[in-house]
């Protein structure tokens, strides 16, 4: 057992490790899983070396660049495909898990007064968020090895060990960075929601600050990594000393700081209540107005990033003759325009987590146990839960509206014929019927399964991946309907299907029917 400053840090890792054990399971299993199926896709896809010549032509645009990231585009083997396509795209999904991990275990024990029952016991004041740290090591570890030995055992020729061990360590090292990362926002954060908050955003900044500069740490690093081309080792080990740095700086700062307090404390409140706090929608929107604005800003300015390497986009594929013959589908509409269908998908993918969080914001002050100060006064449960839902509609709505004003407002500085506001505006808000199907789910989830909410983000997962990748790795057509994003019409290139979205809209209504039912009539946590 450790001692001094780190007494009870292995005895502490233990328990964290029994309690959270599942979740590191279906974590790494998801993670390797969706690692380990995609280089047979993509050889089944790009058989010959011709093929992948003709994809490395495709990637060399801004968009694709800014997208995924460099590579060895004249050497573009399996091996290098597989990097280039999967490498960073993974690295976001391990910033995620590691995020979600360790505010779970420092923030969140703080918040529901966990951490002041272990501090109790005979450890140290450094333990709790040591042990955290040391268990995200191995968690990584083992995700690290498990990647690099499925990469490996696939036998592709292009895809040796040294190769697949770095693939595997990169993503590994990416993940220390923001667990390192998170531990500092811990410290900084009055509240878990405010230090995912604060890791998320840094996550989202430096993804876009990569996109202008490779050199920007971590993910400009982990660009740097190229498995099965360069091989940069020295990337990986930069990633791993700066996680150790920035952990550091969090036993500093938590050294420094009383135990439920942040360094960005909350500012005081008014010594009465506003007018607003008379109903439940105007509770919900107390709760959610910070990450609600934060969310808003944060959809704009990736929705011109987005919009801004259009006009680059164009230029790309009217330089290239026989490229652009092999993909034109409509040939009335310009390129930019065919590509709009696609870039709106996956804003839309990303604008639905903040609906889905004001949602599942409910769902958490269940879980804490603050309903019944509400619901001991004259407010109904379904007032409450329609307040919440109401407000997770509008936050979808909206966030797909600053999608497209975004998008819309960089492609027109960017492109010499830019799209009208009107099309852009269209080809966002058809995805609504999609965002309400989800909101649905988490409503019906929160009434009859109120632990199981967090299925609905795997569920966001899957439309990700298909709407991502379907087209890439050419899924079938029933595995994109199985997410309501597959029920979305293509606009401005096909049109309009309103049998889709009558479908989309009474699933919805199904949902929250059932979703109200159940809630009004099940316990309430309390």
């Amino acid at each position: 057992m450790m001692k001094g400053n780190f007494a009870g840090t292995l005895r502490l890792s233990r328990f964290i490790m029994r309690q959270d054990r599942w979740r590191y399971v279906w974590w790494i299993f998801g993670i390797v899983a969706m690692t380990i199926v995609v280089p047979p896709a993509l050889d089944q896809l790009y058989p010959t070396e011709q093929d992948r010549e003709m994809l490395a032509e495709t990637m060399k645009n801004p968009v694709m660049t800014a997208m995924v990231g460099p590579a060895d585009l004249t050497h573009y083997t399996l091996g290098v495909m597989v990097s280039h396509q999967m490498l960073l795209m993974t690295g976001i999904a391990v910033a995620i898990m590691n995020i979600l991990l360790m505010a779970r275990h420092t923030r969140s024990q703080e918040e529901e007064g966990r951490a002041e029952l272990l501090h109790s016991l005979p450890i140290a004041r450094n333990s709790q968020l040591t042990a955290s740290m040391l268990v995200l090591v191995g968690v990584n570890l083992l995700l690290a090895l498990l990647i690099s030995i499925g990469l490996y055992s696939l036998s592709f020729d292009s895809m040796n060990w040294w190769g697949s061990f770095l693939y595997g360590m990169a993503l590994g090292a990416i993940g220390l960075f923001f667990a390192g990362v998170t531990a500092v926002c811990a410290q900084l954060a009055e509240s878990s929601r405010g230090a995912v908050g604060l890791s998320f955003a840094v996550m989202i900044s430096t993804y876009l600050l990569r996109a202008g500069a490779e050199s920007v740490p971590p993910f400009g690093w982990l660009t740097k990594v190229q498995p099965y081309s360069e091989n940069n080792g020295l990337a990986v080990i930069a990633l791993v000393v700066g996680s150790l740095v920035i952990y550091f700086l969090s036993i500093i700062l938590h050294a420094k700081r009383d135990l439920g307090s942040g360094f960005l404390p909350s500012r005081s409140g008014r010594a009465h209540a506003s007018v607003l706090l008379r109903n439940p929608l105007g509770l919900a929107w107390r709760l959610e107005r910070t990450a609600f604005i934060s969310w808003t800003i944060g959809m704009l300015v990736l929705a011109m990033s987005y919009g801004s390497v259009l006009g680059d986009l164009e230029n790309f594929f009217r330089s290239n003759e026989m490229f652009a013959s092999l993909i034109v589908a409509d040939e009335n509409s310009s390129l930019a325009l065919q590509f709009l269908p696609m870039l709106m998908s996956v804003l839309a993918l990303i604008g639905t987590i903040p609906a889905l969080l004001a949602i599942h914001k409910l769902a958490g002050e269940e879980r804490r146990l603050r309903l019944d100060i509400i619901l001991g006064r004259a407010v109904s449960r379904v007032k409450l839960l329609a307040a919440f839902v109401a407000l997770a509609l509008i936050s979808g709505l909206l966030m797909l509206s600053f999608s497209a004003l975004g998008l819309w407002l960089a492609a027109k500085v960017s492109m010499d014929e830019p799209f009208a506001f009107q099309t852009v505006l269209q080809a966002s808000l058809v995805h609504f019927p999609a965002v309400v199907v989800m909101i649905a789910i988490s409503t019906c989830l929160i009434g009859v399964a109120p632990r199981a909410t967090g299925l609905v983000w795997l569920y966001l997962f899957y439309g990700f991946l298909t709407a991502y990748l379907g087209g890439l790795f050419q899924f079938p057509e029933w595995m994109e309907k199985l997410s309501p994003y597959g029920y979305v019409s293509k606009l401005p290139i096909e049109q309009m299907n309103w049998l889709y979205v009558g479908r989309l809209l009474t699933m919805a209504a199904v949902l929250l029917v059932s979703g109200f039912n159940r809630y009004n009539n099940r316990d309430i946590q309390g």
